[in-house]
C-alpha cells in the first residue's frame, strides 16, 4: 500500500457511500466486499502516515456499507479509532460522531449514544454547521424515544426548525423520519401516516432508497394498526423488495417483524413464528438490539404467537425461522398470503 493506492481507494469509497443509499447498492457493495481487505489496509496505511482526517472520511463513508451488511461494530471500531487521532478537522469530527452515535444506537449502547451525539451536536452548533446540528438532535431524539415521547419531540421540532430556511434534506429527512416513529408509539397514528409518508415522498425525490425502503417498513406498521392490512402487506412487501435489490442486511430482520404482525393478524401462527424466529436470529447475528419502535411488535406478536400454539408447533416454527439464511427469510417474507382475519 503507497499513498496513491489509499487515496485512490478513499476516493472510490466516497463515490460507494453514494452509490450505497440508491437501489444499485448491492453493485456498490459486492465491489466493496470484494475489495475489503484492500480497504481495511488503506485506512490502516491513512492512519499510520499521519492522514487521520482521510482515514476518518473512509470511517465516516463506509459506515452506510457496513451498516448494511451487519457489520456495525466493524463500523465502529473504525470511527473510534479514527477519531482518537489528534488534530483533526472538526467539521469532519463532529460529522464522524454522530455516525458513530447512530451505529452505538443500532446496538442498543444508549448512553454511548448520547455521549457520541451531544459531542457531535455542541462541534456542530459552535461550527454552524445546520445539517450535523439537525442529525445530531434527531440522534439524541431516538435514543429519547426509549423513555420520553414528549422530549423526543421537541428534539426533533428544533431539528426541523434548524434547517428550516435551508436546502438542507437530510436533517428535515430525519427529524420526520423521528417525528412519525414518536407519533405512532404515542399512538397518534394518521400523523404518524401523514410524517412518514412525507419523508417516502422527500427520499424518493433524493434517490435514496435505503430511506424509502425503511420508511416504507415504519408505514407498514403505522396501516396494519389502522387496520389497513393490505396496504400494510404492500409496503412490508416493498420495504422488503427493495432491501433484497440492496443487499440491505439491517432492514430485512425489522420487515420480517412487521410482516409477522401482520401474519398475527391474519391468523397465521406458524407463518408469524417463522418470520420472528428469523428475524432474531437475523438481530443477533448482526449483533443489534430491537430499537424502541420495533421491540413492543416483536414482543406482542411472540406472545399471541406463544398463546396461540402448542408447544410443539411453536417451537418447529421458530427454529424453522431461526435457521434459515437471509435470502431463504426473504424468499419466504415474500410469498405470497391470504388476508382473510380468522374469526
Amino acid at each position: 500500500m503507497d499513498e496513491h493506492a489509499a487515496r485512490s481507494l478513499l476516493a472510490f469509497a466516497e463515490d460507494a457511500g453514494r452509490g450505497l443509499r440508491g437501489l444499485d447498492a448491492n453493485l456498490w457493495r459486492d465491489r466493496l466486499q470484494d475489495g475489503f481487505e484492500d480497504f481495511q489496509a488503506a485506512f490502516d496505511w491513512l492512519l499510520d502516515h499521519g492522514q487521520a482526517g482521510d482515514a476518518l472520511r473512509m470511517a465516516s463513508t463506509l459506515a452506510e456499507f457496513l451498516r448494511i451488511t451487519g457489520c456495525v461494530a466493524t463500523g465502529r471500531g473504525w470511527l473510534d479509532r479514527a477519531l482518537a487521532a489528534a488534530a483533526l478537522d472538526d467539521r469532519l469530527r463532529a460529522a464522524a460522531l454522530y455516525e458513530n452515535g447512530l451505529l452505538a444506537f443500532w446496538q442498543g449502547a444508549d448512553e454511548e449514544a448520547c455521549s457520541l451525539h451531544g459531542r457531535s451536536l455542541q462541534l456542530a452548533r459552535r461550527l454552524g454547521d445546520r445539517t450535523t446540528v439537525a442529525q445530531a438532535l434527531c440522534g439524541l431524539a431516538r435514543v429519547a424515544l426509549r423513555e420520553d415521547l414528549d422530549w423526543a419531540r421537541t428534539l426533533c421540532e428544533e431539528a426541523l426548525g434548524t434547517v428550516q430556511d435551508t436546502d438542507d434534506q437530510t436533517g428535515r429527512a430525519n427529524a420526520l423520519h423521528v417525528l412519525g416513529v414518536a407519533a405512532q408509539m404515542r399512538g397518534d397514528l394518521w400523523q404518524a401516516r401523514d410524517l412518514m409518508t412525507r419523508r417516502i415522498e422527500t427520499a424518493r425525490e433524493l434517490g435514496d432508497f435505503a430511506a424509502v425502503g425503511a420508511e416504507s417498513s415504519n408505514l407498514s406498521m403505522v396501516e396494519r394498526r389502522l387496520g389497513n392490512l393490505a396496504r400494510a402487506q404492500q409496503l412490508a412487501r416493498e420495504a422488503l423488495q427493495i432491501a433484497e435489490r440492496r443487499g440491505d442486511q439491517w432492514l430485512i430482520p425489522y420487515v420480517l417483524n412487521g410482516l409477522a404482525a401482520i401474519a398475527v393478524e391474519t391468523g397465521e401462527f406458524e407463518r408469524a413464528a417463522t418470520l420472528l424466529g428469523a428475524a432474531a436470529a437475523l438481530q443477533e447475528q448482526q449483533g443489534n438490539a430491537w430499537p424502541p419502535d420495533e421491540a413492543p411488535h416483536f414482543e406482542r406478536s411472540r406472545a399471541a404467537v406463544t398463546e396461540a400454539l402448542d408447544h410443539d408447533q411453536l417451537e418447529r416454527a421458530w427454529s424453522a425461522g431461526q435457521r434459515m439464511p437471509s435470502a431463504h427469510a426473504v424468499r419466504h417474507g415474500l410469498a405470497p398470503r391470504g388476508l382473510t382475519v380468522s374469526r
